[in-house]
């Protein structure tokens, strides 16, 4: 297992992190995972014994039995608390009242205290905020997070599901105030969904904010188990709740290339899809989900795929981007001085 630095600081994460959305299967997360605490166990235990410290959950996954069986397991495993990372988020609704939800001091003071209470943890090492709250003010936000920080409740703070301009706008604002800055984006990123390359990742590499990729595998569909016509495994995830969207002709069109390279390298289509990823330079770690121990141990495999530039040139070729504007503008008007940096053996 490879450790990398989360961000612009001095922690190190492994470059897969255990998911926990399986964990429970409460409410609308049946359709995610309904594991009980025994196979929870055992594929927390499995996923440190493979070199995993980065374990990810949030308040919302199953009503908060995720986050509690995921701190019930480090007490049964006998983990040494201090040797992980543990992740977790907060903005979703955790209560019928009208505060029960977003991204105000509020809630944010009361859910912190909640996630450390059942995770039966002393501090956050990551506390994140889930999506964007458009009735908060930012600043609200940014201080509330602050807060928690300086209290020794939170580590560090991250952020998801964030557009490049309002995650540009908090660390700004968090710069020119001297407050705690979001080390991190938690982020959908496929092979089969390269949005991010367009504004975002530019801005992590700027920034030196890290990236936690969720949903590695879009829901599944990158398993290489469905087919064009729809079809795919009875109990599947993607069959139940068709998540993250995808482009399907698109994404089948890539998969045809991937099947017979698979093949040839005597993997599964999941794995590869995986290492396509760690192979990407703004990826920090990937987020890997699992029901099943045998889904678990594929997952952890991919770390020691390689690829060769051929291969690596064949996937980019079959998913890279269509060019839009601005991009193709600065291609055009960057070209000149991007050959003299490269002339000049300047990266970046």
């Amino acid at each position: 297992m490879k450790y990398n630095i989360l961000g612009n600081t001095g922690l190190l994460v492994s470059e897969l992190c255990l998911g926990t959305m399986t964990f429970g299967g409460k409410g609308f997360w049946t359709a995610i995972g309904e594991l009980d605490q025994e196979p929870v166990d055992e594929l927390v235990k499995r996923s440190v014994d493979a070199g995993i410290n980065f374990i990810d959950t949030a308040n919302v996954y199953s009503e908060g039995l995720s986050e509690e069986m995921t701190g019930r397991a480090i007490r049964n495993l006998g983990l040494d608390r201090k040797k992980l990372v543990l992740a977790t988020k907060v903005r979703g609704r955790m209560g019928d009242g009208p505060n029960d939800t977003g991204l105000t001091r509020a809630h944010i003071l009361d859910q912190v205290d909640e996630s450390l209470r059942r995770l039966n943890t002393d501090y956050i090492d990551l506390y994140q905020i889930h999506g964007f709250d458009p009735f908060t003010p930012l600043e609200e936000t940014l201080r509330a997070l602050e807060d928690v920080v300086g209290s020794g409740k939170v580590r560090y703070i991250g952020c998801s599901n964030l557009s490049a301009w309002h995650l540009m706008k908090a660390l700004a604002y968090s710069d020119y105030n001297g407050l705690s800055r979001f080390v991190s984006l938690q982020a959908y990123y496929t092979i089969a969904g390269r949005d991010l390359e367009r504004e975002i990742i530019p801005l992590l590499k700027d920034q030196q904010v890290g990236l936690m990729v969720w949903s590695p595998l879009a829901g599944g569909l990158l398993s290489g188990k469905f087919k064009r016509d729809g079809s795919g495994p009875e109990g599947a995830r993607r069959v139940a709740f068709d998540f993250p969207p995808v482009d399907k002709e698109r994404a089948f069109d890539i998969l045809d290339v991937m099947h017979p390279m698979a093949e040839a390298k005597g993997v599964s289509v999941a794995r590869l899809a995986l290492a396509w990823l760690l192979h990407q330079e703004a990826v920090t770690t990937i987020i890997i989900g699992a029901k099943k121990m045998e889904q678990l141990e594929d997952n952890l495999k991919a770390v020691d795929l390689k690829f060769t530039a051929d291969e690596l040139k064949r996937l980019d070729e079959v998913s890279r981007l269509p060019e839009e504007y601005p991009g193709w503008m600065y291609d055009r008007q960057g070209g000149d001085r991007k050959a003299q940096r490269e002339k000049l053996g300047v990266k970046g």
